[in-house]
């Protein structure tokens, strides 16, 4: 298990302000998506990757090796993104160096709320939250990883 600190927290904001887009519409969703298709495929991953934007799924696949547990995971990881505008883990990471469970000090139902690792916020810049970009099928902090390097990729490709 990662050690927690606020310095680790610090970088993920740090990551989310930095990973902003200068625009966001579906085909900028699925060419987002497609990265981390490949990116999955050619590591041999078992990972569902989803996009959306303003509640609409842009994209979605579903890697050799998930189950529809995970298309549950992606539901549950982006509500906590689009309520709390933070990755989901983030979020989590924050519960636990606070020493308490997501689900008591955010009042949320667990059916409904997962503060694990592999949802990120979709920024626009000079707007805000828009959507959602996640992976689902590996351990927390390997599921943001992914999805990290996938928008760093994307955006230094429109750089």
């Amino acid at each position: 298990m990662t050690f927690i600190s606020q310095d680790f927290l610090d970088d993920l904001l740090a990551q989310e302000d930095r990973l902003q887009f200068p625009s966001f519409d579906n085909d900028t969703a699925i060419a987002l998506g497609l990265i981390l298709v490949e990116l999955g495929r050619s590591r041999g991953l078992p990972i569902t990757v989803n996009v959306t934007r303003a509640g609409q799924q842009l994209f979605h696949a579903a890697l050799s090796g998930t189950t529809a547990d995970n298309d549950q995971w992606v539901i549950r990881k982006n509500a906590v993104v689009m309520r709390f505008g933070h990755s989901s883990y983030y979020m989590g990471r924050r519960a636990v160096l606070k020493d308490i469970p997501f689900h008591e000090a955010m009042l949320v139902d667990p059916r409904e709320y997962a503060a694990h690792g592999g949802a990120f916020p979709i920024r626009v810049a000079g707007t805000g939250l828009v959507g959602t970009v996640t992976v689902s099928g590996l351990p927390q902090h390997e599921d943001h990883a992914l999805v990290v390097e996938a928008i760093e990729s994307f955006l230094a490709k429109k750089a």
